[in-house]
């Protein structure tokens, strides 16, 4: 399970570099990052993804752990 957490994590750098590397130039873009709301975004989008990383875990662990018994 850990390898596999591990290796999501690795392809999702992998693949987010050459997207993070390409500055929009976009006005709402702009607005946010000079305002600072870009960072709350990003920081709601990260919890919510710890969140269902976290979840899925712990319910895997969970049916392992049933599984284990039966």
């Amino acid at each position: 399970m850990k390898k596999l957490v591990l290796l999501t994590i690795a392809i999702f750098f992998f693949f987010s570099q050459p997207l993070l590397s390409q500055t929009p130039k976009t006005e709402m873009a702009e607005l946010m990052r000079s305002d600072g709301r870009i960072y709350v975004v990003i920081a709601v989008i990260l919890a919510i993804l710890t969140g269902l990383i976290l979840y899925l875990v712990r319910l895997d662990r969970k049916i392992a752990k049933m599984e284990k018994e039966n």
